[in-house]
């Protein structure tokens, strides 16, 4: 049976949109610190029509709606450790259901468990910083448990994604060691390119590519201008597949908890990127079904 890896070896895949963009577009309100949780929650029907609607469009992989799934936000709605494992392997059984539904077979498309950024489940905008004053090892103590979960849910691949910073990355990459899955590690940039905070884009590549589990490396949740200059430091620093799926171009004002600016084309690039080295090409935030459809069309 092929895996995510060795399709990623082989030619280009395309990657699905993002999940709250359509849940928001099909008339869902995201705006708690719980975010797609919610939904998972109260409505996964929606979930994995938002999932299926992306395996139509022509992405090959979905991501769960793991990304913003904490403990510590769904203890304040009453929800124990037991619930929140139990919803979290229920993200990546609703991604399952569609590919299923979507008639797709699993040696050719694929279910990747979001592991989001510490930044996420705070909900503050601040995996866009960084900034979180906390250590490695604390980093560390806190992905533990949602990654044992996620790991347990039989996903095909670990997506981790997002990550703002060289100590989250060497935190989440030393659990990852601990945990008998492939997963591929990207990381939210700049427009200078470099980390959210500042930090060498290479030496995070890097820190991932030295696990003999990460399938890839990449980055995501970024302006896509930037994304071609970003393959150009990543394809040299590591031996991996690169793995890329910016937002929109849009950007996100956190403490009004809106997007503002014009969008972009994705498809425009994708041909480009893909030249550049990227084998896993989609979309995030604000990238929707026709915008990958279109992306797969311009691969061909």
């Amino acid at each position: 049976m092929p895996t995510l890896a060795e399709a990623l070896t082989r030619g280009t895949v395309v990657l699905d949109g993002g999940l709250g963009t359509l849940l928001e577009a099909h008339g869902h309100d995201l705006s708690s610190h719980l975010w797609t949780a919610r939904l998972l929650r109260d409505d996964p029907g929606a979930v994995r029509r938002a999932h299926e609607a992306y395996f139509a469009a022509g992405a090959r992989v979905a991501v769960s709606g793991s990304y913003q799934v904490s403990y510590e936000g769904l203890a304040a709605v009453g929800m124990d450790r037991s619930e929140v494992d139990a919803l979290l392997t229920r993200s990546v059984e609703i991604a399952r259901e569609a590919r299923d539904a979507a008639g797709l077979a699993p040696t050719d498309a694929w279910v990747a468990a979001s592991v989001g950024p510490f930044g996420a489940a705070r909900a503050d905008g601040s995996e866009y910083t960084g900034d979180y004053g906390m250590t490695v090892a604390e980093l560390r103590a806190w992905h533990r448990p949602r990654l044992a979960a996620l790991a347990a849910a039989g996903a095909d691949v670990l997506a981790v994604e997002t990550i703002p910073s060289l100590a989250e990355v060497e935190a989440i990459c030393a659990e990852l060691a601990e945990v008998d899955l492939p997963a591929w590690v990207s990381v939210t940039i700049s427009d200078d390119g470099m980390l959210r905070t500042g930090e060498l884009l290479a030496e995070a590549a890097g820190i991932a590519a030295s696990l003999s589990c990460v399938v890839g490396v990449g980055l995501n949740c970024c302006d896509p201008r930037g994304v071609t200059g970003a393959l150009g430091v990543l394809r040299p620093a590591v031996d991996l597949p690169l793995l890329v799926y910016p937002n929109s171009g849009e950007a996100w004002r956190a403490a009004e908890r809106r997007w503002s600016g014009a969008g972009r084309s994705l498809a425009d690039d994708a041909a480009a990127w893909r030249a550049a080295g990227a084998r896993g090409i989609g979309g995030c935030c604000r990238v929707g079904p026709d915008e990958i459809r279109a992306i797969a069309d311009a691969l061909g």
